[in-house]
């Protein structure tokens, strides 16, 4: 039975395969098809030996794969054969890569409900999981998340806010570490004795470390600021953690809404016997200088200890986030990524010599590999900048080789290993998952376009333009607004899951005959943090909307599109300035499908704390609430009412609102599903439901 429901007037749709099959001079694909290929992620390798394991998922149905040098032929490990919503998450090899821990499930949401998008009557769970490198079935550890994995065999986790331990040779129950506060593990020492933790407790944090032999646990330098970020030197003598001062608690407090401010941070190094420790490093006052969040958003962690006692972190104190190198004891930090460009992910060779990150350096709209001593030494690329390839996720093997993910603008993702020194593209895993049905021979090489927004502000996005149009003849256009909005939509298939069906969707729409803009406007990630928070973004002015409207005025410009018929589409982020582009200007825009959007951003969700009345005034009218007495172009509204992201009262607030004023509407509701779809069949249902609305509304005769 098919659980997704449009509804349109009360007309209830079934929700079809739908095909290209009238694309003029182009072999038809399906949307079913263009989703078939597996989208693989997570990649790990293990300290020691040529051992690596990731993730697949295919159609919903989500498994670990591995494979080990010298051959490197991929095994599927775990055997889930339903597309039933279970997310994989956090893999984890032990230290001697005999195992791998893992999490399998969605967690809690503000209700205290785990993820249940099947709607099944036996409810649902976010359990940690351990299975053999070798084979067999998978043994269930507890309910959690978080797992960090000792030297001597145990696992710290994190269940119902609290700090958990029990033996990966299940030996003993698990057992609670009772701390005040929602307590996280972060890193066993190197011996595997002692373990790093943080103790959040909402308007301060603490650092501390529980010794399971002695059943203590000790606090690091307790104060009334914002500790986290602990790591362990090599030598397990010594810890590092990040401290952020107290704010008063009548300080305005929202991400959204805000009105920018520097948020400074320091560094701190302790001994580990006396349990003393003291700042070695501070930020400087201005914006630029903040506490990096983005480094923990995108993957590689703001504060690293290497083997030549070297502290590394990451600090957009240049405008890009990059890294940066100090001795443990202090002094001026080195930059070791320089470049107008940003560094997203990265992590350490097992013997902490090598740093492998990727970058948009020499090449914005793509990710390329590259790897550098945390000495300084001079960076060198390790694949190349002119190619079309898009690469992420870097993983040294422990000697001159490293695996990593890609994907180009046809071939979705695969495992990949090189040779450290040696550029070029490496040599694909044998044996991955295939799609037998996935199109990539059908699918439109999109180009890279740059125009300016209405303040000259330069934007960058890619088009998509169907193939053998006819001469003369005038396309319905459409843009696409990504979420986040901390995102960057690239010249191929996305390194996010989310983003990757987002890239299917603009290929899908284009096989129809739509030209496709993806637009990267002011917000997202990859030019900058200057770009990124943009003065007067979101709740405080909605600048960025400015980027949308130049974004139809350049389709409306080119000669294959026709100006009455352009449209918006976009999830989060994308949702909100769709709707506010539907609302505002719907002389422009003649219709939208709006995924999860935010419609007024001083809900509860959104809007922090003391934030003044002035402030929520700007919000409101930074939202599209406020334009619904100017919208007139019908739209389409996608939402999983078990969203954790935005809340689904923003849906049915907006939707109350535009029917008073007899707009079109139609909805697409997922009862019980999330923010980032879980169900495969639901991503599909979305974009078959987005397509025929948009062919009926902008008039595509799919021809």
């Amino acid at each position: 039975m098919n659980r997704t429901r449009l509804c349109a007037g009360g007309l209830v749709l079934a929700v079809a395969a739908v095909s290209a099959a009238g694309a003029r001079g182009q072999e038809a694909f399906t949307l079913q098809q263009v989703l078939s290929a597996p989208f693989v992620s997570n990649l790990v390798a293990a300290k020691s030996g040529k051992r690596i394991a990731w993730t697949v998922n295919q159609e919903g149905r989500r498994n670990i794969y591995v494979a080990e040098g010298p051959n490197f032929a991929a095994r599927q490990l775990t055997v889930y054969n339903k597309d039933d919503g279970g997310e994989l998450s956090e893999l984890h090899f032990t230290d001697d890569g005999s195992q791998i821990v893992y999490v399998r499930g969605e967690g809690k949401n503000s209700a205290g409900e785990y993820a249940n998008p099947t709607s099944s009557p036996e409810g649902a769970e976010q359990d940690l999981w351990v299975v053999a490198f070798g084979g067999g079935g998978p043994r269930k550890i507890d309910a959690g998340n978080t797992p960090a994995i000792s030297a001597q065999g145990r696992i710290a986790y994190h269940r119902g806010g609290q700090m958990w331990l029990e033996s990966l040779k299940a030996e003993e129950k698990p057992k609670q570490v009772v701390v005040r506060g929602k307590t996280t593990p972060v890193e066993w020492s190197p011996d595997g004795a002692r373990l790093l933790f943080v103790s959040s407790r909402d308007d301060h944090s603490f650092v501390g470390i529980y010794d399971p032999a002695a059943e203590t646990v000790e606090f690091i330098s307790p104060s009334v600021d914002s500790d986290s970020d602990p790591v362990w030197s090599p030598d397990g003598k010594h810890f590092a953690f990040t401290r952020q001062p107290a704010v008063r608690r009548d300080a305005p407090e929202g991400y959204f809404i805000e009105p920018d401010r520097p948020h400074p941070w320091a560094i701190w190094v302790g001994d580990a016997e006396t349990l003393r420790a003291r700042e070695v490093w501070r930020s400087g006052a201005q914006l630029q200088d903040s506490y990096p969040y983005m480094a923990g958003e995108t993957g590689g962690g703001v504060l690293h200890w290497t083997r030549e006692n070297r502290l590394v972190f990451a600090s957009e104190m240049d405008g890009w986030q990059h890294l940066y190198a100090m001795g443990a004891e202090g002094g001026p930090p080195r930059l070791l990524t320089p470049g107008s460009c940003e560094v997203e992910q990265w992590s350490f060779s097992p013997d902490g010599r090598t740093l492998l990150f990727n970058s948009n350096c020499g090449d914005v709209d793509r990710r390329h590999l590259w790897r550098v001593a945390p000495d300084g030494t001079e960076p060198r690329e390790l694949t190349s900048s002119k190619t079309t390839h898009i690469e992420w996720n870097p993983v040294a093997l422990g000697d001159d080789s490293f695996a990593y993910l890609s994907s180009d603008e046809k071939e979705r993702g695969s495992v990949r290993v090189g040779v450290i020194g040696q550029l070029g593209v490496g040599a694909a895993v044998s044996g991955q998952a295939a799609s037998a049905d996935f199109p990539a021979a059908s699918l439109v090489v999109p180009k890279q376009v740059t125009f300016p927004s209405g303040d000259g502000t330069e934007l960058h996005g890619q088009l998509f333009v169907p193939p053998n149009g006819k001469a003369g003849g005038k396309r319905p256009a459409m843009v696409f607004l990504h979420g986040g909005p901390i995102r960057q939509m690239l010249l191929g298939w996305h390194y996010m899951y989310y983003y990757s069906n987002c890239y299917a969707m603009n290929q899908f729409l284009a096989s129809r005959g739509y030209v496709v803009l993806a637009l990267n406007y002011r917000s997202g990630i990859g030019y900058g943090r200057a770009f990124r928070e943009a003065p007067g973004r979101a709740g405080r002015g909605a600048t960025e909307y400015q980027d949308v409207v130049a974004a139809g005025k350049y389709l409306q410009g080119l000669a294959d599109v026709d100006p009455a018929r352009i449209g918006l589409w976009g999830g989060s982020y994308g949702g909100y300035l769709t709707a506010l582009g539907l609302g505002r200007n719907s002389d422009l825009f003649a219709a939208g499908v709006d995924v999860h959007g935010v419609h007024d951003w001083p809900t509860d969700n959104w809007e922090g704390k003391n934030i003044s009345p002035d402030l929520v005034k700007l919000a409101h009218t930074s939202s599209p609430i406020t334009a619904v007495d100017t919208w007139k172009s019908p739209v389409l509204f996608i939402h999983g009412d078990d969203d954790r992201n935005v809340m689904f009262a923003q849906t049915v607030d907006l939707v109350a609102r535009l029917r008073a004023r007899n707009v079109a509407i139609e909805q697409l509701v997922f009862p019980d599903d999330v923010h980032d779809f879980l169900l495969h069949r639901n991503f599909v249902s979305a974009y078959a439901t987005a397509s025929d609305f948009l062919d009926r509304k902008l008039g595509n005769s799919k021809k």
